[in-house]
Parts: C-alpha cells; sequence; structure tokens
C-alpha cells in the first residue's frame, strides 16, 4: 500500500509549487509562475474576434488587453468547425471561451466555445444536452446508477450536460445535487459578467495550483497534505474537512527550513530535468524532448546481475518501464512517446514488458495509450497533454549557443536566489548582501526584483554581474558593513 504525501510550497510571491510524493518519492510536481498565472487551462474569457482564416478554418480571438509577459502571444486559437455557433464568425463577433491548451513555445493557446466547469464530482456542461461517466468508474450498476442521476438533473434543468468525474463513484445522490448547485450557481455568475463587461476580458479563473490539485487528484488514498502558507491551509482544510474527514490528515508547516527542501523534493526537480536518469540496477534511462514527440532510450549501463543475457534484458526493461511510468507523470510530458527499450528475441517476454508497462501506466490519472512493438523493437504510446511539462516551465532556448541547447529560465534563477537570501535572513542580521551572477542574469534581477526584494527582507541588496560566472551559478556574500559591500558592488 503506497503511502501518499501532498506537500504545498505556497508562502512565495513569484511561485505556487504543488509536489505530490509516493512512498517518499517525488511522482508529481505542479509549478506556476504566479505572474503569469491569468491565462491558464480552464478560465473563461468574453472574448473578440480579431482574423478569421477560413483555409485553416479557424480564427484568432483576442482574450485580454494585454500580454502578461513578453513571450506570450496576444491572441488565442479558435477551431471555427466546433459547432454551429463559430460556423459563421466575423472580426469583430464577441463570444465565451476557454482555453483548452496553454500556451506553449510561443504558440498561441487553444480555445474553445465549448465551455466545461469542473466541480468535485462532475462537470457542468452549459448549452448542451451531453450526459457522461468517467470510463474509469467500470462496475456496470454504478455507471447505470450515476447516469440515471446526470440524465435527472439534466432533464430538471434544460442546456446543461452533465459529465460524472470518477471521483464521485459510490457518492450519495444528494451531493451529486449539492456540486451541480454549485456549479449552476457559478455559471449564472459568468454569464452576468458576460453581459455586463467588454470584449475581450476575464470571466472566470480556475481554482489555484493546489485548489486544482485538491480537486482532481486527492482521494481518500492521500495520507497527508503539507502546507506553508496560513491562509491556503484554512482553505484545504475546510475543502478536506468536507469531502475526506476521516481519511487525510492536514498540517501547516512553519520550520525554518524551506519545505521543499526539508522533504528533498528540491533535488528531485533538478533530477528530472537531467537528460540522463540512473536506476537503482545500475542501468540508465536517457530523454529527448522535441517538439514533435519525446523518445526515450534504455541501457544496460552496469546492471549484469541476472544469470543470463535473456534474464538481464527483461529485468533492465521492466524496471525501465516502471520509472518511466513515474517520469512521464514526473515532468508531465504529453503527446506521442517513442521508448527504445533493449531488443528481446522471446515474444513471451514483450507480452511481459507490455503488460506491466500498461499496469505502470494505470496509475497516471491521465489518459495514456501503448501501442504493440514495432518492428524495430520501439514501443509507441500516446499520452494526453494537459499542462505544459516540466522542462519548459524551469527552462528556455539557450541564447549563446543559436538555441540548440536550453538553459534554466532567468526568472526561476532569481526566485532560488531570493530563495537562499530566505534561508539565511532567518539566522542572519547583516545589513546588506551582495550577489555574485552572470551578467544577463543580474541584469535581469536589478531590472525585474531587487526593489522589492529590499522591501520584503528589510536589507539593502546588491546584484553584481561577474563575466566568468556560468549562466545559473551564484554567489552569496554578506560578511561585512553596508560600505564595504557596497564598494565590492562597484569595483570594475
Amino acid at each position: 500500500m503506497s503511502e501518499i504525501k501532498i506537500i504545498a510550497n505556497l508562502s512565495e510571491q513569484e511561485q505556487s509549487r504543488v509536489a505530490m510524493l509516493e512512498n517518499g518519492r517525488l511522482s508529481e510536481i505542479f509549478i506556476e509562475y504566479n505572474f503569469e498565472a491569468s491565462r491558464t487551462q480552464g478560465d473563461i474569457f468574453k472574448a473578440r474576434v480579431e482574423t478569421v482564416v477560413p483555409a485553416i478554418s479557424a480564427a484568432f480571438v483576442s482574450i485580454s488587453t494585454k500580454k502578461q509577459n513578453k513571450n506570450e502571444p496576444h491572441n488565442a486559437f479558435l477551431y471555427l468547425d466546433e459547432n454551429d455557433r463559430t460556423a459563421h464568425l466575423k472580426p469583430g463577433n464577441e463570444l465565451i471561451v476557454q482555453i483548452i491548451k496553454n500556451a506553449r513555445k510561443n504558440k498561441a493557446p487553444r480555445v474553445s466555445s465549448r465551455i466545461s466547469i469542473p466541480g468535485r464530482w462532475l462537470v457542468l456542461v452549459p448549452n448542451s444536452a451531453e450526459i457522461g461517466v468517467s470510463r474509469r468508474i467500470s462496475d456496470f450498476e454504478e455507471r447505470k446508477r450515476l447516469k440515471q442521476i446526470a440524465q435527472k438533473l439534466s432533464d430538471e434543468n434544460h442546456d446543461f450536460g452533465i459529465i460524472i468525474r470518477t471521483a464521485a463513484e459510490n457518492i450519495s445522490e444528494e451531493f451529486l445535487h449539492e456540486d451541480f448547485n454549485s456549479l449552476l450557481t457559478l455559471w449564472q455568475e459568468i454569464e452576468k459578467k458576460y453581459k455586463n463587461n467588454t470584449a475581450p476580458c476575464l470571466l472566470y479563473r480556475d481554482t489555484g495550483t493546489l485548489g486544482r490539485m485538491l480537486r482532481d487528484e486527492v482521494t481518500d488514498a492521500i495520507d497527508e497534505i503539507i502546507i506553508d502558507n496560513v491562509e491556503e491551509f484554512d482553505r484545504a482544510k475546510t475543502f478536506v474537512e468536507r469531502f475526506f474527514p476521516q481519511h487525510t490528515d492536514i498540517k501547516l508547516y512553519n520550520e525554518i527550513t524551506p519545505i521543499f527542501e526539508y522533504f528533498g523534493i528540491e533535488s528531485e526537480i533538478t533530477k528530472a530535468l537531467e537528460r540522463k536518469i540512473w536506476l537503482r540496477s545500475g542501468a540508465y534511462l536517457v530523454f529527448d524532448q522535441t517538439e514533435a514527440l519525446t523518445v526515450i532510450d534504455v541501457n544496460t549501463g552496469k546492471f549484469t546481475t541476472e544469470p543470463d543475457m535473456r534474464h538481464t534484458v527483461l529485468a533492465t526493461n521492466l524496471e525501465a518501464a516502471e520509472e518511466i511510468a513515474r517520469q512521464l507523470r514526473l515532468r508531465s510530458i504529453g503527446g506521442i512517446v517513442i521508448v527504445d527499450f533493449i531488443d528481446m528475441d522471446f515474444s513471451e517476454d514483450k507480452k511481459e514488458l507490455l503488460k506491466n508497462f500498461e499496469k505502470f501506466l494505470s496509475r497516471d490519472r491521465l489518459k495514456t495509450r501503448v501501442f504493440s512493438i514495432t518492428q524495430l523493437g520501439l514501443v509507441e504510446l500516446t499520452r494526453k497533454r494537459e499542462r505544459p511539462d516540466l522542462k519548459s516551465i524551469l527552462t528556455r532556448n539557450c541564447p549563446v549557443c543559436g538555441d540548440n541547447g536550453f538553459v534554466e529560465r532567468e526568472e526561476n534563477i532569481a526566485i532560488n536566489i531570493k530563495r537562499f537570501i530566505r534561508k539565511i535572513t532567518s539566522a542572519n542580521n547583516s545589513e546588506a548582501f551582495l550577489i555574485q551572477t552572470a551578467p544577463h542574469i543580474a541584469e535581469y534581477i536589478n531590472t525585474n526584483f531587487i526593489n522589492e526584494w529590499q522591501k520584503e527582507f528589510n536589507r539593502k541588496i546588491f546584484v553584481k554581474g561577474v563575466s566568468g560566472f556560468t549562466w545559473s551559478k551564484y554567489k552569496l556574500e554578506y560578511q561585512g558593513s553596508l560600505e564595504q559591500l557596497e564598494a565590492r558592488h562597484k569595483e570594475e
């Protein structure tokens, strides 16, 4: 039986992070830059059509009056052949849309005019007659019961479709009615905002990082939730007491050591960005992510403990399959994935590998489909892409090597430096700090963060660019007086 914990780092202004640990190992991580959080999947907007492109049956629509950051596209992408409501759109038309795919790699977010609002037990679909039950609910009688409840709710409230979520299995009709009424009230508020506001504008923002995880991920299998922010702790406690009063323990973390450092999550995040992943046996995986697909190579490495080559290959592939399933969740890799397992000569070994691989992948909430082994010995699979992958969140193309590599994002380096300053200030009363880092990073911090940091820590902070420093390297000095550190800062 797995021990599952949710660890939430929500005490920082710049970033919200929520991690899931299974038996002490990081299995999923949700990271959101708070200054980019206004355009995420699930948000609903009153949009204005900017251009229509008949050749691809699509339109670009404006969903806000300004960019949230320099890399974010102005408009959102909308297919016009979804339904009758979008078939005859023209520039200047206004409509309600919802983000269904986040912006990624300078591509506009994708929106849909089909709105769906998730609750704890069900999803409300306005202007629809759709009735559905999650495929993960396999019991025939339970599916029948839930579908009857959904149909009854839909019949009593015309023009609303209902999709029953996996979490609703064995939930009473009373709770489902309560969830429906809550979502119906929310939709009525959205409609009111639509009538009273001019496009483009935000009508509804999906709940924050922790809220989405609690709503979508938490079941009675969660043993413990630990949060380092008092306000978020109070909200989460209310949610847990309502839905899981006898199962989940929830705690407030207020120790000096940062919560992710205490639970060993920081180092796990760093490993999740590495191209090579070592397995316990001595074998290793190599991850290569491209825009079109992700390729994973399996190598025996130092693993030679089995009595013969056949058993060595099978044992390596089985261990690799379990770790690949974990890494797909952890790295949030979606789309097409090709796995080059070590070649196997026996058909029964191939069948055993595929059977176990599917079992490991079944732990994933997102839909994953595995295809058979190809003639070249490759395993093809597809995984639903629900949110940006970890690499795109924390890194960007390298500006030095002509975009052939990747480096950590400037804002993430700045946040790491700030975390280190916070750790030092908790046990040190120096009146000033001198940060030495790469020139580009120093310029970025001085332009975007330095004034806020000095106010927050109530210290004088100097940031100096040093040409010999690599991209993400930094050094913090706090020994000496304010005048001495200032003089060091001004040295050529």
